[in-house]
């Protein structure tokens, strides 16, 4: 049996800030692909979500896991008939990205790595506290 270990606040809050950086990053990739419609595979950019996990039953904070491509919205068909990559009915397949579902996901990842910092100034805090005590 292999022991337990139990993270420390500070430990759990540095891997929150990894995890919502990776977060940022990916929806800034989002964002910056929200009109490509031809990718090296041929289709349109498919956007990409982060998932992050934990180990089940413990104090450890998160880790990303995986970023997979969202299978699950549909690309947006546009009637464009100057566009390159239109159809014969002049209809473009354009990215699965939806723009202000993205802003929304930045700003939630932008306040859960804003209050992983928040802990991590606290524990700062904590410390000097500590330290000035025992002089």
């Amino acid at each position: 049996m292999g022991v337990t270990r139990i993270s420390t606040p500070l430990d759990i809050a540095v891997s929150g800030l990894k995890a919502e950086s990776m977060r940022m990053n990916v929806i800034a990739s989002n964002i910056a692909n929200a009109s490509t419609t031809r990718t090296p595979s041929g289709e349109p950019y498919r956007r990409q979500e982060v998932v992050m996990s934990t180990t089940s039953g413990q104090m450890s904070g998160v880790t990303v896991s995986q970023v997979a491509p969202d299978m699950a919205s549909p690309f947006k068909r546009i009637h464009d008939l100057g566009n390159p990559d239109a159809d014969k009915d002049g209809y473009v397949m354009m990215p699965n990205v939806d723009l202000p579902t993205e802003m929304m996901s930045m700003v939630t990842a932008s306040r859960a790595y804003q209050a992983n910092a928040a802990v991590m100034k606290r524990h700062q805090d904590i410390s000097d506290v500590t330290l000035e005590l025992l002089k």
